[in-house]
């Protein structure tokens, strides 16, 4: 009486866990390594800026990170084939941009103003998110340089006709 009932579902409770973390094709693509990446470093940056006497540039890496890890499960669980309310990689191409460009000049500002290690070390992997970051969108720009060029004819996006693109060069 008024007990909850076992639900009878035979799937293993790995499969919920899986559901969540993205999937081992996506990971070592291209956008998936370049995604990790901007996530962890933004995430360490973060830590740094947090103990460090810069604590006032820890919002840049917090939004970079908290924006890259929507970007990564957005893409990992495909919810961007589902959702066709904005262009997502023209929104991945602004983030990319702003989050570079802000990264580079906290940095600079962190390791010539400020003398604890931590700022130092902030800044040190600031630089490499810059780096991380402008990779990524040299690498959505081409892709949206090509969708352009093509006349946007194709209802998909640039960057699912380029993983096709890649996948049939490979064979």
């Amino acid at each position: 009486m008024g007990d909850i009932e076992a639900p009878s579902s035979n799937r293993p409770p790995q499969t919920v866990l899986k559901s969540i973390l993205p999937s081992k094709e996506f990971v070592t693509s291209r956008k998936g390594m370049l995604l990790i990446a901007e996530v962890g470093l933004s995430f360490i940056s973060f830590v740094c800026f947090a103990g460090s006497s810069a604590a006032a540039f820890v919002t840049v890496p917090l939004l970079a990170f908290l924006a890259s890890l929507f970007l990564l499960f957005g893409y990992s669980t495909k919810f961007n084939e589902r959702f066709k309310g904005f262009c997502w990689p023209l929104t991945d191409f602004i983030r990319c941009v702003t989050a570079s460009i802000i990264f580079f000049i906290i940095s600079i500002m962190a390791v010539s103003r400020y003398s604890d290690g931590s700022s130092k070390a902030a800044g040190i992997f600031g630089f490499i998110a810059t780096i991380v970051f402008a990779v990524d969108f040299y690498f959505i720009f081409n892709e949206l340089a090509s969708f352009l060029k093509q006349g946007g004819e194709s209802n998909e996006e640039p960057s699912r006709q380029q993983d096709e693109f890649s996948d049939s060069d490979s064979d």
